[in-house]
């Protein structure tokens, strides 16, 4: 569709993620959203809380807060989002290094974690907020030590929260999910709608031209 400008018509509203994530940026476009990235820059290793559920919930914050604040996101939906995964009680985000990333997948294979990512819009426009966190849990499944040893050797478990992916090499090594896939991809949809919504924005707002 072509406005009197000729150009297409925009979203209702802009957009913001405020994250450099691949993952979050591919499934926010592959639902039919045109986000603008802006990465908040947060030092996620000054942050804490009791609770690996809890600190998912605060980084989310901490970012969408870092982001909204800017000029460039005035007027904007602002979304943060941050990955944790749950093993033992533990808070386990992206390995430092590749032998931690093999230690992991030992540790968690033949195991059952729960991924949990925290949410959070803020509408710069009005001052609105809404924050939640979405928990799914994983079942790994029994790699052996060569193929720990192969997908390690891929690079892609250390820019990974858990060290792991559904939707790349380590797929073959999860049995199982009990929850929602997107939520372990980066992002929850429905809890994104559902967000949205206590901001008092339809996400159909944000269908970008066409969808």
């Amino acid at each position: 569709m072509i406005d009197s400008t000729g150009r297409p018509p925009l979203p209702a509203r802009r957009l913001v993620l405020a994250s450099g994530s691949p993952a979050r940026l591919g499934l926010l476009r592959q639902a039919g959203l045109a986000p603008e990235v802006i990465v908040s820059g947060v030092d996620e290793d000054a942050l804490h809380a009791d609770t690996p559920r809890e600190l998912a919930g605060v980084l989310a914050e901490a970012k969408a807060d870092a982001v909204a604040v800017r000029d460039e996101a005035a007027g904007a939906l602002v979304v943060g989002c941050d990955s944790l995964l749950e093993l033992d009680g533990e808070p386990l985000g992206k390995p430092a290094d590749a032998a931690e990333a093999t230690a992991r997948w030992k540790a968690m294979r033949g195991r059952s974690g729960v991924l949990c990512t925290g949410h959070c819009v803020v509408d710069t426009a009005s001052g609105a907020r809404a924050a939640a966190t979405a928990m799914t849990t994983v079942h790994f499944g029994v790699p052996s030590d060569a193929e720990i040893d192969a997908y390690v050797a891929s690079g892609e478990p250390l820019h990974v929260a858990g060290a792991f992916t559904l939707d790349g090499l380590s797929a073959p090594f999860v049995d199982g999910i009990e929850g929602s896939y997107g939520n372990v991809i980066g992002l929850s949809l429905p809890l994104l709608r559902t967000l949205l919504a206590e901001v008092g924005v339809a996400v159909t707002d944000l269908w970008a031209p066409g969808r």
